[in-house]
């Protein structure tokens, strides 16, 4: 009780610079570049109006709001999974309606599948609660089926593009859809106004996107790393001016020359000039070429 926990190097000797921390390690990773095409763009009731009385749409901007991540072990493959990836775009749409200009916001989803490594760890862990600490707790939730220790999946993704917006009659058989509007969860309906409907009104509006993502696999290790000293904060929070007057705050403040010539420190480099050959009375330089 008590000890300095000794850590030792590979060779056997103790050094007091190794420091034992726990962290994710990344397993796998991919990065990726989606085209999504044609992809169906569900619209509220009201949002529905506006669209069908639409004579042109444009995109004017697109986020992805959520993502539902699942995943399951490959059969045959051990520490290997098939992750199952769901976007949520909510795009901003402007419709063109008899001369007036109306935006409009949409919900697109798309399901993408990769299967990754994640090695396996076949072990129960647990950890405390520093908000249910003391000595009456509170009963946690038990279950008797136990699984093993599934591998953590980390899902970035850069803003979206959209790459085309069409404006299709309902009763084409056109574009894709992996959902109905019954299955939306209930935490992305709550961030549009009105009910989503599905197979009413007379157009319907499908979305190219493009995507770029980087998805990788992770799980938390113990690792014995180098140690000079405990990271502490070197920024001093007191304020340099203790004056309340504005106007000497402001006469210590630097002129922004910047804001004001692109180029305030030195202009940019320009090309060398190109040498023109020096000739002879015969009309050639000296490495036998013809000058003009």
């Amino acid at each position: 009780m008590g000890d300095k926990p000794n850590f030792h190097s590979s060779c056997g000797k103790s050094n007091e610079n190794l420091c034992c921390i726990s962290v994710n390690k990344i397993f796998d990773s991919a990065r990726d570049k989606d085209c999504l095409e044609d992809i169906k763009v569900f619209l509220c009731d009201c949002a529905q109006e506006i669209i069908d009385r639409a004579t042109a749409v444009r995109c004017k901007d697109i986020d992805v709001v959520a993502t539902d991540i699942s995943i399951d072990p490959v059969p045959f493959n051990k520490g290997y999974f098939q992750v199952h990836i769901r976007y949520f775009f909510c795009i901003t749409v402007e419709a063109c309606v008899c001369s007036k200009s109306y935006e409009v916001k949409g919900l697109s989803v798309f399901d993408k599948k990769i299967i990754l490594y994640g090695s396996e760890k076949n072990v129960s862990v647990f950890t405390s609660d520093p908000n249910n600490n003391g000595f009456c707790k509170k009963p946690p939730k038990f279950k008797c089926d136990s699984e093993p220790t599934l591998p953590s999946v980390v899902v970035e993704v850069a803003s979206p593009i959209c790459l085309d917006l069409k404006l299709v009659e309902r009763c084409r058989n056109f574009g894709n859809c992996c959902i109905g509007a019954d299955s939306i969860p209930e935490g992305i309906c709550e961030r549009f106004e009105g009910n989503f409907v599905d197979g009413v009104g007379v157009n319907e509006l499908f979305a190219s996107i493009g995507v770029f993502s980087v998805i990788r696999m992770e799980r938390p290790v113990q690792l014995i790393v180098p140690a000079t000293a405990f990271c502490l904060p070197e920024k001093d929070s007191t304020p340099a001016i203790s004056s309340s007057d504005p106007c000497n705050i402001f006469g210590r403040m630097n002129f922004p020359i910047d804001e004001f010539f692109p180029y305030a420190d030195e202009p940019p480099c320009a090309p060398p000039p190109v040498k023109e050959p020096e000739c002879d009375r015969f009309g050639n330089d000296k490495g036998n070429r013809c000058c003009r």
